[in-house]
C-alpha cells in the first residue's frame, strides 16, 4: 500500500477554461490546474519517489476539507487522479478497479489522504 498526503485540489469548474483556438472552441487546463498537478507531483516525488505501478489498484481517499462549507465530494476526483496520473503513480487511472472517497474531519488548509493499494509486482 502506497500512502500519500496530497493538497486540497480546485475543484472541476476551476481546473479547465473553455478557449478558442483558430475560432475552434477548446477546453485547456488552467493555471490553477497546472499549478496542482505540478504540486501533487513535486509531493509524490518527496513522498514516493517515482516508481510506477502498472497492475490493477484500488484507491481510498478521506477528504479533509478545508472549511465546512457544502461541497460534492465527486468533485474532487478528477483534479486528483489526473495529477496523479501526470505524477506518475500509476500509467493511467483507468487501471483504478475500485475507488472510495469519504468526508474527514475539517482540517485548515483542508488536504486529502490517499491509500493506493497495489498487488506486488
Amino acid at each position: 500500500m502506497i500512502s500519500l498526503e496530497l493538497p486540497w485540489p480546485p475543484s472541476t469548474n476551476q481546473i479547465w477554461r473553455n478557449v478558442a483556438v483558430k475560432g475552434k472552441p477548446r477546453t485547456l487546463l488552467s493555471k490553477s490546474g497546472r499549478d496542482y498537478r505540478a504540486l501533487v507531483a513535486r509531493t509524490v516525488l518527496a513522498q514516493r519517489g517515482n516508481k510506477q505501478l502498472a497492475g490493477r489498484v484500488r484507491v481510498d481517499v478521506v477528504a479533509q476539507a478545508p472549511d465546512r462549507r457544502a461541497r460534492d465530494l465527486d468533485n474532487i476526483l478528477k483534479a486528483t487522479l489526473d495529477a496523479l496520473t501526470h505524477a506518475g503513480v500509476w500509467q493511467d487511472d483507468s487501471q483504478i478497479d475500485r475507488l472510495l472517497v469519504e468526508r474527514g474531519e475539517v482540517c485548515k488548509p483542508g488536504r486529502l489522504l490517499v491509500a493506493i493499494h497495489y498487488e506486488q509486482e
